[in-house]
């Protein structure tokens, strides 16, 4: 069984679509959502699904013997960030060497690095009048949005799309491809091991 954990600080849609894919999974569970912000309405989403939830401050987060504790206790092989907004310290990159990986919310290189994300994001590609965007799974590094690329799905868009539209057809490709992207990675990785 390969148990993952996945890191939130806001809503939690893909939070929710990632529990309800693996959850008839025999080989991939969802054993622990994590956030920095005990308001953060992914942890009402991940009690629904009876998914344990553990809460960190800003300090705990940096703390290796917290956070390592925590991991430790959930048996973590894989971690999932889905809209979380702390840079991952260097113990954990090297503890889960490739095996962390986060989305977001446009075709890197483009639009990523500190302070975008969320609908900053799709503000910069309207003011920018691109014709399309996308999203993109990369594994995650010390430099933000940085690590390299795993996946990207791209979506047109239109001169007339306000930024909330292009959020919502950026979503929708979230929604559809990010768990299987999971769900890939995580077979090839027991591939690679059982060879």
């Amino acid at each position: 069984m390969t148990n993952i954990a996945i890191f939130v600080s806001g809503q939690g849609s893909n939070c929710e679509n990632i529990i309800k894919h693996f959850s008839k999974s025999k080989d991939i569970k969802i054993s622990l959502v994590l956030s920095n912000r005990a308001d953060a309405y992914a942890l009402v989403r991940a009690k629904k699904y009876n998914v344990p939830t553990e809460v960190v401050s800003k300090d705990e987060f940096k703390n290796e013997n917290t956070l390592m504790a925590i991991m430790k206790k959930y048996e973590i092989d894989f971690i999932v960030l889905a809209g979380f907004l702390l840079m991952v310290p260097d113990f954990l990159i090297n503890r889960y060497h490739h095996k962390i990986i986060n989305i977001h919310p446009a075709l890197l290189p483009k639009y990523g690095g500190k302070g975008m994300y969320g609908h900053r994001v799709h503000e910069a590609i309207k003011a920018n009048r691109e014709k399309e965007t996308g999203m993109t799974v990369h594994y995650v590094s010390n430099v933000c949005d940085g690590g390299d690329i795993i996946a990207q799905y791209r979506t047109s868009i239109n001169p007339e799309d306000t930024p909330y539209d292009i959020a919502a057809k950026e979503m929708l490709l979230e929604q559809k491809y990010f768990p299987s992207v999971i769900e890939k990675l995580i077979k090839e990785d027991k591939n690679k091991r059982s060879l």
